[in-house]
C-alpha cells in the first residue's frame, strides 16, 4: 500500500549529458572486454579440444611416412632382382617422383579451381 505523501516525491535531479556519455564509454569499454574474455575463453576451449586429434595426426603422418619407405624399399628390391642396382635405383626414383608429381599437380588443379 502507498504511504501519504509519497507518489508527491521530486523526482530526482537530471545528470549533465557530458557525464552520461562518460558512463555509457565506460560501461562500453567493460563489455568490450567482457566479449574479448569470452571470445578468449572459447578459442583456449577449442584449442585443448583440439591438441589430442592434432597429435594423434601427426603420428598417423610418420606412420604413413614409414609405410611408403618401405614400399619404395620394397619397389626397388624387387627391381634390382629383375634389372640390376642401378636401373632400379633410377626406376624407382621415376616411378615415386612421378606419384608425388601427379599428386602435386592435383592439388593444384583442386586450388586454381578454389580460387
Amino acid at each position: 500500500m502507498l504511504k501519504p505523501g509519497e507518489h508527491l516525491q521530486p523526482d530526482p535531479p537530471e545528470r549533465p549529458v557530458g557525464e552520461l556519455v562518460a558512463q555509457l564509454i565506460d560501461e562500453g569499454k567493460a563489455y568490450a572486454r567482457a566479449e574479448v574474455g569470452v571470445a578468449k575463453a572459447v578459442a583456449a576451449a577449442k584449442g585443448k579440444a583440439l591438441a589430442v586429434p592434432a597429435g594423434l595426426l601427426l603420428v598417423a603422418l610418420l606412420v604413413a611416412q614409414a609405410a611408403l619407405t618401405v614400399l619404395a624399399v620394397a619397389t626397388f628390391a624387387l627391381l634390382q632382382w629383375a634389372i640390376g642396382t642401378v636401373l632400379a635405383g633410377l626406376l624407382t626414383f621415376l616411378v615415386f617422383t612421378a606419384i608425388a608429381g601427379g599428386l602435386a599437380w592435383a592439388a593444384r588443379q583442386r586450388l586454381r579451381n578454389l580460387l
